[in-house]
């Protein structure tokens, strides 16, 4: 019990960030209260961490390629010409930023969508003197239901997974269709929402920008990345490394036309997110450890009984309230060994990683995203609290969740 409750005020303290401390401490600082009263082995702690190694280098990776191209102003630049292409419609710039929010967490991660392309709309938005809200709530909703269609989409894939990723033909078989369902009935209920958001017309006058000689290095970096990360999944390899390599020679090269950019990157990076991931592996571990796992594999035996889609409906909301109560990542993780522990396969174990992706759309402490995506704001001075969100959330995540689940079963 004392295991759960330090585990769950961890996780409530990362939200709410008393003293302003950041969200890093308070996870670390729970998992080093497990380990100095000795409710987790400090060896048990340290297999913990080691366990997250593939996912901090495609962290870092991700965030070396997107401060970079925060730095050459690369999404200013997408950002900048999707207001221009609305011509004055709030509603055209609405899809026209959900389009991009799309292709950037597709092909970059949902971490990159929250924590680069969020201050870049708002930038953009501003500028043409629109409410910001709506267009952000984008950047935030997006970055979990487009979290699935690759696997390089979520970190949480790869936790969910955990060195047994599937090739990418067959990944695009079984959630290709559920992922356009998701994005698709998220459109909806947000365009719903924002419908009184999206009135008057935009300012027109916002200068297109031009791309730098370092801009332009940085876009093909981060098309060899997409192709580099394309390519590991399709072999079936973990995602990390390469991330890692990928984004690492982009800022080499870089830096080679301007000696202050890996600095510049270097000091941006938002490094206190390594150990937050670290603290959140650690409190995990020890909640496996009270019996967790073999509640979960017995729950998840049992859902296999039941018909389809009932079982895999089942499934997917219950790790989807789950990821909402300790975020997606250690849920991922619980719920990966429990699937592997467990033997399930099919549409149980496939409705499984769509709770642990779009699940989170719920509230903000969902995932890492969302937390991302809040801290970005903060910085702009903006606020949304988390009874706001929830607002949204409880009606955008279980439409698109139902949605996905039955096209998963029927396709």
């Amino acid at each position: 019990m004392a295991i759960w409750i330090i585990a769950l005020v961890s996780i409530l303290l990362v939200l709410i960030r008393p003293f302003g401390l950041r969200e890093a401490w308070w996870a670390a600082g729970g998992a080093l209260v497990l380990v100095v009263f000795r409710l987790i082995a400090p060896s048990a702690a340290a297999q913990a961490v080691a366990k997250g190694t593939d996912v901090y280098l495609f962290l870092v990776g991700m965030m070396i390629m997107s401060e970079l191209a925060r730095r050459e102003g690369v999404f200013d630049w997408l950002a900048r010409h999707a207001v221009r292409a609305a011509k004055g419609s709030t509603s055209r710039l609405f899809l026209l930023i959900y389009c991009v929010g799309i292709l950037v967490t597709v092909l970059l991660s949902n971490d990159a969508t929250a924590v680069v392309l969020t201050p870049a709309v708002l930038a953009a938005v501003r500028t043409a003197e629109a409410e910001p809200l709506p267009y952000l709530l984008i950047c935030a909703f997006i970055a979990n239901a487009a979290s699935f269609v690759l696997p390089i989409s979520n970190p949480a894939n790869l936790v969910v997974y955990n060195g047994q990723m599937p090739s990418l033909h067959r990944w695009l078989l079984t959630f290709g269709l559920p992922s356009i369902a998701a994005i698709v009935a998220t459109f909806v209920v947000l365009r719903w929402l924002s419908s009184k958001s999206l009135s008057g017309l935009l300012k027109q006058n916002l200068p297109a920008g031009t791309l730098t000689p370092a801009a332009k290095l940085t876009l093909w970096g981060i098309a060899l990345l997409a192709v580099t990360l394309l390519s590991a999944s399709a072999l079936n390899r973990d995602l990390g490394l390469p991330a890692f390599l990928c984004s690492l020679l982009a800022v080499l090269i870089v830096t080679l036309r301007d000696r202050s950019a890996m600095g510049d990157v270097a000091r941006e990076i938002s490094w206190s997110v390594l150990p937050l991931v670290a603290g959140l592996f650690v409190l995990v571990e020890a909640v496996t450890s009270t019996g967790a796992l073999s509640s979960a594999v017995q729950a998840l035996l049992a859902l296999q009984q039941w018909q389809r889609p009932q079982g895999a409906l089942a499934a997917s909301f219950t790790i989807a309230l789950l990821s909402n109560l300790v975020n997606n990542l250690p849920s991922g993780l619980l719920s990966g060994t429990a699937v592997r522990a467990a033997g399930v396969m099919g549409p149980v174990r496939d409705a499984i990683l769509i709770g642990v992706d779009l699940g989170p759309n719920l509230s903000i402490s969902g995932s890492l995203a969302t937390i991302l995506w809040l801290i970005a704001i903060r910085r702009e001075g903006l606020e949304v609290s988390f009874g706001r969100f929830l607002g949204w959330g409880i009606l955008v995540m279980p439409p698109a969740l139902f949605l996905a689940i039955i096209v998963l079963w029927k396709s």
